[in-house]
């Protein structure tokens, strides 16, 4: 029999605990209140709300470059040299990546060029003519590998992509849009536009100016293109890498003042080397000699 003194003690904890539990409700909380699984009330109401939207970039994430080690030209080849030791002078390659600061989705550079010194002359040229004319004897003596219309567009639909480099003469523009190939060769780069300048009226002058020319494209921020072959004297690197600039540099100001795009970082590497950062300079006080640097 409960004595008056355990029944207000009663009375007296259940108010309490009334009291507790309406001040979470007022308070939007709930009680400590585990399941079996170990979920608490809070974990499910808090799974039911939307997750809240990362915050999108709106330019490519950058570092700050005077944080990183940098070399001169002639410090850049001879380590990248000591990588490439007991490889063909020919086979490997330099590589110049331009980063840049821009935004996404902005407009990107792109563009060709013939370097001082040709870093690959096995380019395969294709030249969309009418194979019995004038066009296609001069582009073939000219250097071109394919040269033709319908046997050309064949070709592509079958997969059979036999070259690196497309061009087209203006005659033949007609067809060239009658054969829809743009799906097939415009995400390879290989589509002839009038604003790359690969619908020519002189086909035979625009072979041989792609016969040891290259090409370049921004993608991600970055441009990349070979500069040069392992065998090549820092002085020639050196040629081949103001040219290359210097045509990012004219391209980026041909985008207009709108577009806000600066470089930011040139890295030069090689076929089997990483990349080393360019300071700008030719040579330090230690770095070895260019004759020293040209014997392979």
């Amino acid at each position: 029999m409960l004595t008056p003194q355990i029944c207000r003690l009663h009375l007296r904890t259940t108010v309490q605990l009334n009291a507790h539990l309406a001040a979470l409700r007022h308070a939007n909380l709930s009680p400590s209140v585990r399941y079996a699984s170990g979920k608490s009330l809070g974990d499910n109401r808090a799974k039911d709300q939307p997750k809240k939207k990362k915050k999108q970039r709106v330019g490519f994430k950058s570092y700050d470059v005077g944080d990183a080690e940098q070399f001169s030209l002639c410090d850049a080849i001879r380590y990248i040299k000591a990588f490439e030791v007991g490889r063909s002078p020919t086979s490997p390659k330099y590589d110049i990546a331009v980063k840049l600061r821009t935004i996404k989705n902005g407009p990107t550079v792109r563009n060709r060029l013939r370097l001082p010194h040709a870093v690959d002359t096995s380019i395969r040229i294709c030249v969309i003519c009418p194979p019995d004319s004038k066009h296609a004897e001069a582009a073939k003596q000219a250097g071109a590998s394919v040269v033709g219309e319908d046997t050309v567009f064949d070709a592509v639909k079958d997969g059979r992509i036999e070259f690196d480099r497309c061009i087209c003469h203006q005659d033949s523009v007609g067809k060239l849009n009658e054969a829809k190939l743009g799906r097939i060769l415009g995400p390879k780069g290989l589509m002839p536009s009038a604003k790359f300048g690969t619908i020519v009226k002189d086909v035979a002058s625009s072979v041989k100016g792609l016969v040891g020319g290259s090409e370049y494209r921004e993608r991600n921020g970055v441009v990349r293109m070979a500069v040069g072959q392992l065998g090549f004297t820092p002085e020639e690197l050196l040629a081949n890498i103001k040219t290359f600039m210097h045509e990012i540099k004219k391209d980026i100001a041909m985008l207009g003042d709108s577009v806000n795009k600066d470089i930011d970082e040139v890295v030069l590497s090689s076929t089997n080397a990483p990349g080393f950062s360019l300071n700008g300079d030719f040579r330090s006080p230690e770095s070895p000699s260019a004759r020293e640097l040209s014997i392979l």
